[in-house]
C-alpha cells in the first residue's frame, strides 16, 4: 500500500475538520449516493484546498476491503507541504520541478539526489503525477524530511512566479540543442524541470524555459531513466559550483 490511508465517511470528515493531516487527495466512489456526509466531505475538501475525485468502486476495493470504506478513502501525505510563496520568501535556493513524473520510486530517487546535491525545494503538481506517499518516502531514504516539498495547482503559474523572483528556468528535453554541461549553474538561482517518464515536459512549460538542455547519447536508444537524468544534471551543477569555489 503506497499511501497512508484513512477511510469511511466519519473518519474522513473528522480528519478534514481537524486540519492536522496533510491530504494528497480524496477518492469518492462513483456509485456513492449524494448524501449529507458525502456533500460535507466535498465542501470541506474545497474549503481546505484538498483535491477529490470520483473513481470506480473497484479502485476503492483494491485499497480497502469492500464494505469498510463506505465509498470514501483519503490518501494522506507523510510530510507537510509548504506554499511556494513561503519558500521563496523564507527559504529560497535552487529547486527541481517534476512535471507529471508518475513512478513513486523515481520521485523518491530524485528527492534523495536533490538533497545530496544541495537543492532546497521540490515542486510537484497537485493533480498530475505522484505526490509524497510512503513509497516515495522509503525510496528517498528519509530525504523527504530534509527538503521543502512544494505542492502547486499550476506548474505554469509556479514557473512564472519563480521567473518573477529572479530564477532561471532550465528544462531537460532530449530535443534540445544545448548539452547539460554547457550551462554555468553556479552563477544562477535555477529551477530544473524534469518531465514525465513517457510524455516529457509539457509544451507550456518548455515555452517558459530560459534554457533547454539534453544529455547527449552515443546510441539511438534514447530512454535514460528520469531519476538517472536528474542525477547527472544536478551533480553537474555541483561540479560547476565546487569548481567555481576552488
Amino acid at each position: 500500500m503506497e499511501n497512508t490511508i484513512i477511510y469511511g465517511k466519519n473518519a474522513v470528515i473528522e480528519a478534514l475538520e481537524a486540519g492536522s493531516r496533510e491530504f494528497n487527495k480524496i477518492l469518492i466512489s462513483q456509485n456513492s449516493r449524494a448524501d449529507a456526509k458525502i456533500e460535507k466531505i466535498k465542501e470541506l475538501a474545497k474549503e481546505h484546498g484538498v483535491i477529490f475525485q470520483f473513481v470506480a468502486m473497484q479502485k476503492l476495493n483494491q485499497l480497502i476491503q469492500e464494505g469498510r470504506h463506505q465509498g470514501v478513502i483519503a490518501l494522506l501525505s507523510p510530510v507537510k507541504y509548504i506554499e511556494l510563496d513561503d519558500f521563496i520568501e523564507n527559504i529560497g535556493g535552487n529547486v527541481v520541478i517534476l512535471d507529471g513524473v508518475e513512478d513513486s520510486h523515481n520521485v523518491g530517487a530524485i528527492i534523495r539526489t536533490a538533497v545530496c546535491a544541495g537543492i532546497k525545494g521540490i515542486i510537484l503538481p497537485s493533480r498530475r503525477g505522484v505526490l509524497i506517499n510512503s513509497t516515495v518516502e522509503k525510496t528517498s531514504a528519509g530525504a523527504v524530511n530534509h527538503i521543502s516539498i512544494i505542492k502547486v495547482n499550476s506548474l505554469t503559474g509556479a514557473v512564472q512566479k519563480l521567473k518573477e523572483n529572479n530564477y532561471w528556468v532550465i528544462a531537460s528535453d532530449h530535443h534540445a540543442n544545448d548539452n547539460y554541461y554547457d550551462i554555468d549553474y553556479s552563477d544562477m538561482n535555477f529551477a530544473l524541470i524534469m518531465g514525465a517518464e513517457h510524455a516529457g515536459i509539457s509544451k507550456s512549460l518548455l515555452k517558459l524555459a530560459d534554457f533547454k538542455i539534453k544529455i547527449p547519447m552515443l546510441t539511438n536508444f534514447n530512454s535514460l531513466n528520469v531519476s538517472n537524468a536528474a542525477a547527472i544534471i544536478l551533480f553537474e551543477s555541483v561540479r560547476k559550483k565546487v569548481k567555481g569555489e576552488a
